[in-house]
This record gives structure tokens, sequence and C-alpha cells, in this order.
């Protein structure tokens, strides 16, 4: 079950036997999450990080009007709020946009792990650093990318993402999302999120249907996107 996590932190660094065994001591049996459920809700207190293994889910915020913003996607072997084993407290959700399944690591073992295995709790740290570069490239596409260009970005980040986990089949890999949820994500209505889809899909780019997307042109999307993976700090080096 936790081979997803095992994956992206060893696309980082070497993780040793020692290290996988004690982070399956420390990852306790978890559940499963159905769409639209929350796996960790905005205001909550955990005293445990969620992990995710299976499916796709999102960090958001919901304004005083009702309007919601996707500020991230999740997929396999992230954990979904390892910050809040310092934090305390969730500032924002984070909601299953498809069946989920997820394991728990209880903060007292996280905290044993902070205090024995030095070089395993630079890999954990490492990932909330990737989780703050993802939402610098987030903030950028969403203030300065064209619609087009943020949308060919997403897609190239979760392809590569999903790729590490082993998600990928070719240039196709699973989108359980409806156009309606892409807009939220880009924050754009659905009638404009219909269009950049479709303008995507012309330039021959991509094809998207019954919610698998497949790359026709990765050259060309990468070009769309300006999409550089260095963000994603996917270099084996020492930690």
């Amino acid at each position: 079950m936790l081979e997803s996590l095992f994956l992206q932190l060893e696309q980082h660094d070497v993780v040793s036997d020692a290290e996988r065994a004690l982070l399956t001591q420390t990852i306790s049996i978890g559940r499963d999450f159905a769409i639209g459920q929350d796996l960790v809700s905005a205001g909550s207190r955990p005293t445990y990080s969620t992990l995710l293994v299976e499916g796709l889910a999102a960090r958001y915020k919901v304004l005083d009007d009702g309007g919601r913003q996707f500020t991230s996607l999740q997929v396999p072997g992230d954990f979904v709020d390892l910050h809040v084993f310092l934090l305390k407290t969730m500032d924002h959700g984070i909601m299953a946009l498809s069946a989920c399944r997820v394991l728990f690591a209880d903060h007292s073992r996280l905290r044993k792990i902070t205090e024995t295995a030095p070089h395993l709790t630079r890999l954990l740290w490492l990932d909330t650093l990737v989780d703050g570069a993802i939402h610098r490239e987030w903030i950028v596409a969403m203030g300065r990318r064209s619609k087009i260009s943020h949308l060919a970005h997403l897609i190239c980040e979760l392809y590569v993402r999903l790729k590490v986990v082993n998600r990928t089949t070719g240039l196709s890999f699973r989108l359980p999302l409806t156009q309606a949820e892409l807009a939220d994500v880009l924050g754009l209505s659905v009638v404009h999120m219909n269009r950049i889809v479709g303008e995507l899909r012309k330039l021959g780019a991509i094809t998207w249907a019954d919610h698998s997307l497949t790359i026709i042109d990765w050259a060309r999307l990468q070009e769309i996107a300006e999409f550089d993976p260095t963000y994603l700090s996917m270099m084996r080096d020492p930690r």
C-alpha cells in the first residue's frame, strides 16, 4: 500500500530498507472516501497526517459567497496534509475528486521519526517543499499565463507526477474530473473551460473522453504550457 509513497521519495533520493520499515510501522490502516467527501476539513486539528494511496483529491478554499477555488491536485503517494503536523490547524479543505483510499500517520510517530531518522525527516520535509513549489507555479499560472497555457501546464504537471507513481499508460492517464470541476481548478466559467479544452483538441495536443486524457503531442503541449518540471525536484540527489 505504500509503494506510491516510496516511488515518490525515491525520485529524490535513496530510501533505505530501515527507512521503509520505519514508514511502514508509522503509517496505519486508513479508510475509503467517496467523491465529494473531505479527506481533511478546513478548521480541523488532525492528530495524524493523511497519505493518499488511490484516487485524485484537491486542496480547496471556499469564500464567504460560496465560491470555491481549488489550489492544487493531489495524486497517489502524496501526504495531503503533512504540514499540519507542525501547523496544527487546517486552513483549507482537501476533497476527494474520485473514490479515494488513504492511510494515516499518527503525529506522535512522525515526531519519533524527526527525532531518530534525520535523513528520512529531510525527505519528508522535501515533500512539503515540493508542495510549496507547486503552489508557486499555480499562482504564476493563475495570474500570468493565458488560459490555454494554464490548462496545458496543469496537464503536463499531472502527467509527470502520475508517471512517477505508475499511474500512466504511455501518454495517457485517468482524469476523473468533470469540466465543471476543472473550471474550478482554473478559475473559469464552464463555458470558457469547454472552449479552452476544445482549443487544445484542435491544436492536436490532447484528446479527453470518458475520464481518460491522452497527450497526442507532448512537445507541442510543453511548448503551449511553457512547462519546465524543475519545480517538482525530480532529481535523485543526496539530501
